[in-house]
């Protein structure tokens, strides 16, 4: 009897957790998380601004570089921005493995391509801030 009443338990578990992964499999949970992104990886904030006018061009891009980059080996997170006040004043929030890795992002041909329409399109180029990421520690799980 008691042996019955385990394994209707187990079956019911069983259950519930093949539908669980199902549903979970329809859509991206996986998103990354916190203590996924090392306090030693390397972080960027760049800003660019589109010259008067040419607000529509520079976005126009400027925005296929989220999904080229986004699949970069080593980007861990990457977030482009636009002022609110400002149409045309782009934001990168960038985060890479290591300061080599956002070398290499550098010289990939689609931001190669990308910085080479900036002198038409841009007014005075891309400012850089390399940060380090603070508070960030992964807690023991």
């Amino acid at each position: 009897m008691v042996k019955k009443f385990l394994s209707a338990i187990t079956l019911a578990a069983l259950g519930a957790a093949a539908f669980s992964s199902a549903s979970a499999a329809g859509r991206d949970t996986g998103g990354l998380r916190y203590a996924d992104i090392p306090t030693d990886a390397y972080a960027v904030v760049a800003q660019v601004r589109a010259k008067a006018g040419k607000e529509d061009a520079l976005r126009a891009i400027t925005l296929p570089l989220v999904e080229k980059v986004r699949a970069e080996p080593n980007n861990l997170l990457y977030f482009l921005q636009e002022s609110r006040e400002t149409p045309g004043h782009f934001i990168f929030y960038e985060i890479f493995a290591t300061q080599a890795d956002f070398e290499a992002h550098n010289q990939t041909p689609h931001v190669q391509s990308w910085f080479a329409r900036l002198p038409e399109l841009a007014d005075g180029g891309v400012t850089v801030t390399r940060m380090a990421i603070l508070g960030n520690a992964v807690r023991d799980r």
